[in-house]
């Protein structure tokens, strides 16, 4: 097999997995079918208001888990064929996260609509850049415990990791890193485009904050 073909099934499996619509699968292994509930996302905080917190933190986990298996594969793949153009395999580990992040937000499963990516940049970029990651994902916390409201701690953290990407990755050894961040600034305006709703809302002050599902009673 030759760099090129593995390269390219590499991609193609990295979609394919980021097209697992995690949040979706479990919705329906307890009965319910969130792309007609609440936001109607297929996202972990959508499931989390249908089926609990626990839940949602398990497809947030899994979503995260995709992104940070894509860019795995990728370095394990650009391993195998070291005889290749080095600054070439140095960006499959970035391309493989970045098909991930596509097929999460563009599921072929689930005709190309899916959630909005968060979970699964975060997930890429820890493989990425984690120094940056963990700050952004500080900066994610800080935002979502003062405002209780998912949206604006996702959009105060995509904004945040381009900025620490480029602070604190700069002169890291690899010939990917430009790269990195300008993908990274990419990753960014498609989280914002993916909350565009959001953002509408954010503006007319209508924005729910998150809350977990209140479990019903017996009577």
């Amino acid at each position: 097999m030759t760099a090129g073909t593995a390269a390219l099934l590499c991609g193609l499996g990295s979609y394919l997995l980021g097209s697992v619509p995690f949040a979706f699968l479990i919705g329906l292994a307890k009965g319910i079918d969130i792309r007609t509930t609440g936001s109607k996302n297929i996202g972990a905080t959508n499931l989390s208001r249908a089926a609990g917190r626990s839940w949602g933190l398990t497809a947030f986990s899994l979503d995260f888990l995709k992104g940070l298996l894509a860019v795995g594969a990728g370095r394990v793949v650009a391993s195998a064929f070291p005889s290749e153009s080095d600054s070439r395999m140095a960006l499959l580990p970035l391309a493989a996260g970045a098909a991930a992040i596509l097929g999460h937000v563009f599921p072929i499963y689930l005709r190309f609509r899916g959630g909005k990516g968060v979970a699964t940049t975060f997930g890429v970029m820890l493989g990425l850049s984690p120094i940056a990651t963990v700050v952004a994902g500080a900066i994610w916390l800080g935002l979502y415990f003062a405002t209780r409201t998912v949206s604006i701690a996702s959009l105060g953290a995509a904004a945040a990791l381009p900025i620490l990407v480029a602070l604190l990755d700069q002169g890291r050894p690899g010939n990917g890193d430009r790269w990195v961040l300008v993908v990274t600034i990419g990753l960014a305006a498609l989280i914002f485009i993916r909350h565009r709703a959001n953002i509408v809302r954010l503006l007319h002050g209508e924005e729910l904050r998150f809350a977990a599902r209140k479990r019903e009673e017996a009577p």
